[in-house]
């Protein structure tokens, strides 16, 4: 039943035009906590760039960040350059097993089953959230899908419900299920294909199906950044060190507000840490703000003018004066972004 039903309304997807691995592999990345319609442009400025996997590895991760500039999750980005590489310097042919699949950075188990069972019609497993979504109700899972436990046992049910052929299909039409019919909230339970076999439907708990703990409230952070001008009216940018939070990515450079500290004090702190450089903290210039998976914060851009100090590399791992119109050549996170529509949309020097 779920695979006539895929065929009659299989979603109309760019990356469904092809069974290439390179091309399932880079849907699935971008797909992971992001919108389909979202992806689609995404994807396609990304094929067109890099048409193969050799291309992409061959690409500056500069590059690669500022073509991913706004899809977000940027640990994405740069395992997927790194896994790009470690295919590349293997010959260039995806690894056709879950297993080596693996091996990938950026890999987990759903993603490698997706590209196996897609590409290659390896009978493998994936279990993402809509996925899981789909079996609690058909199992009407009473325990919490977010907990280890319930997990593997949905993985094994996903295993054993697997057929034998056309493994690759199936799974997709899971995604689409989930994606379209079987939603969060108010599931189309009427055009379900299954809900014959849907325990949830046929007791009338599919509202309540997955059973998930109740969020901790989420962090809120103030953080502060410094548009530091020098007299030559340059800005000074400063890029984050490749591991963590948006790493790789330019920024207006600043950090964290601790306790009992004003803004423009934490200001000047961040400053001589990360670059050793003193400045003259001016007026606020626009705040913003942004949430990030687990927190919010609330970012505080001040106008700054550069006193002394030759910048170093400290808490960066780059550093540039760049003039207001070259911005645009670098890749920022959303939040250092806003701040540069509200630079663009006023005229004149600041200092």
């Amino acid at each position: 039943m779920l695979l006539a039903w895929y065929e009659r309304t299989a979603a109309d997807l760019p990356w469904r035009a092809s069974h290439d691995a390179y091309r399932v592999w880079l849907s699935e990345i971008m797909l992971q906590q992001t919108q389909v319609e979202t992806v689609k442009p995404y994807y396609e400025r990304f094929l067109s760039a890099y048409p193969t996997v050799s291309d992409l590895a061959a690409a500056p991760l500069d590059d690669v960040l500022k073509l991913w500039e706004g899809l977000g999750y940027y640990s994405r980005a740069r395992n997927l350059h790194r896994a790009a590489q470690a295919v590349a310097a293997q010959g260039g042919d995806f690894p056709r097993t879950v297993d080596e699949l693996l091996a990938l950075p950026g890999i987990g188990r759903y993603t490698a089953g997706a590209i196996a069972s897609i590409a290659y019609g390896v009978r493998a497993p994936v279990l993402d959230g809509n996925v899981i979504r789909v079996y609690a109700r058909l199992l009407d899972l009473p325990d919490d899908v977010t907990q280890t436990a319930t997990q593997a046992k949905l993985w094994d049910q996903a295993e054993a419900w697997l057929p034998e052929q056309r493994a690759g299909d199936y799974n997709q039409a899971l995604m689409d299920l989930g994606r379209l019919v079987c939603k969060p909230k108010k599931p189309l339970c009427g055009p379900c294909p299954i809900r014959d076999d849907c325990l949830a439907y046929q007791r009338g708990t599919q509202d309540e199906r997955p059973v998930k703990k109740a969020k901790a409230p989420t962090p809120h952070y103030d953080v502060t950044a410094g548009m530091i001008w020098n007299e030559r009216g340059e800005l000074l940018i400063a890029q984050r060190p490749l591991d963590g939070l948006l790493g790789g990515l330019w920024e207006f450079p600043g950090g964290k507000q601790e306790d009992g500290e004003t803004l423009p004090d934490c200001l000047q702190r961040e400053l001589r840490e990360e670059l050793a450089i003193e400045v003259e903290v001016g007026e606020l210039f626009t705040r913003v703000e942004h949430g990030f998976t687990h927190f919010r914060i609330t970012l505080h851009a001040f106008t700054c003018r550069y006193v002394s100090g030759e910048p170093q590399a400290l808490g960066v791992r780059d550093w540039k004066w760049v003039l207001p119109g070259e911005l645009s050549r670098y890749s920022f996170g959303k939040a250092d972004r806003q701040v540069i529509d509200a630079l663009d949309s006023r005229r004149g020097r600041l200092f």
